[in-house]
């Protein structure tokens, strides 16, 4: 995980540095880029992969990163504020969407059931949930001082191996889109837990139901 970090944070700041503050030259009428925003893209690819470097696990790695880019982080008392303002802006946006807004402590999980997120045995977004993904994308894009937590979860017919794979597919589906609508990659992270943690009782269809969900953690990006 660690490398493939690192390899998009150099995309991301080398992009950066070649293509922002492009302008032309009066005398030559060729386009250049600014020595100032060479400098900028150069300090935001070391600053990211000194924070990659350090940290204790990927959660804090992503967030050093991040700070290290030039993102900025949350301080002290304005953590509690800054979520509750976007967990208020989720409730409104989803509201009848069938997602469930859960806060724990200061992250923030949407909880999205089968019925709107892929069809059986399929990790390809269903029409109603890009809907529910837009609704989502919108927000997040505008609090962006968070990291995005994207967890698959299956019920427990077929295979473990089978299940793990299409979690696993499912959440990079998800992360696909978002990452198709501008989210910077380093706030994004996947996980498939497979069959691993249901909420309910598989020896039921509507329990089966329940535990095939995609999961979205909203986490503070806080010093």
């Amino acid at each position: 995980m660690l490398k493939y970090t690192r390899h998009t944070v150099a995309v991301l700041a080398s992009s950066f540095a070649l293509s922002a503050c492009t302008t032309v030259n009066p005398y030559t009428n060729e386009s250049q880029t600014s020595k100032a925003t060479i400098g900028a893209g150069v300090g935001a690819l070391a600053g990211a992969v000194i924070g990659l470097i350090s940290g204790d696990d990927s959660r804090e790695r992503r967030k050093r990163a991040l700070i290290g880019a030039g993102l900025g982080a949350l301080a002290g008392g304005s953590v509690g504020y800054y979520m509750d303002v976007q967990e208020a802006k989720l409730r409104q946006k989803l509201a009848g969407s069938g997602v469930s807004v859960t806060r724990q402590g200061d992250h923030i999980v949407l909880n999205m059931p089968s019925n709107i997120t892929f069809g059986v045995d399929s990790a390809s977004i269903s029409g109603d949930f890009f809907q529910v993904l837009n609704s989502v994308n919108l927000v997040v894009k505008e609090y962006d001082k968070t990291l995005i937590e994207i967890m698959g979860h299956t019920d427990s017919s077929g295979s473990t191996g089978h299940n793990q794979q299409l979690s696993e597919r499912r959440a990079a589906s998800v992360s696909q889109y978002f990452l198709s609508r501008g989210v910077k990659p380093l706030r994004l992270e996947t996980y498939g837990h497979g069959e691993a943690y249901p909420v309910a009782s598989n020896n039921t269809g509507q329990g089966r139901s329940q535990n095939r969900r995609v999961e979205i953690v909203l986490v503070p990006i806080s010093i």
